[in-house]
C-alpha cells in the first residue's frame, strides 16, 4: 500500500496567495475548487482516492470544505501538480 497524501481545495484556490495556503502556480490555480473536482481529477489519473467531507484545513477551521485523501508513492508536491493539471 502506498502512503496516503491529503489534499485540501485551498491548495488549488486562485483567490489565495501562497502565504495563505495556495500550493500551485497562479496559472494552474482554479477559482473556488471543490473536493469533488479534486477527487474526479485523481480518479481520471488512475489514483485511489476518497473524500472526507467533514474535514477542514487547520488554517481555515471555519470552512467545512472537506479534503481528498489519495494513495501516492511520490512526493506531495508532485501529486499536487499532477492533480492541478487535470482540474
Amino acid at each position: 500500500m502506498n502512503p496516503e497524501r491529503t489534499l485540501y481545495p485551498c491548495y488549488f484556490d486562485g483567490a489565495l496567495t501562497r502565504s495563505e495556503g495556495r500550493r500551485v502556480p497562479q496559472d494552474m490555480a482554479r477559482e473556488t475548487p471543490k473536493t469533488r473536482a479534486i477527487h474526479k481529477a485523481a480518479k481520471k489519473s488512475g489514483l485511489s482516492a476518497r473524500i472526507e467531507e467533514d474535514a477542514h484545513h487547520p488554517a481555515f477551521w471555519w470552512k467545512q470544505e472537506g479534503r481528498v485523501v489519495i494513495e501516492w508513492p511520490g512526493t506531495k508536491e508532485e501529486l499536487i501538480k499532477k492533480i492541478a493539471r487535470k482540474l
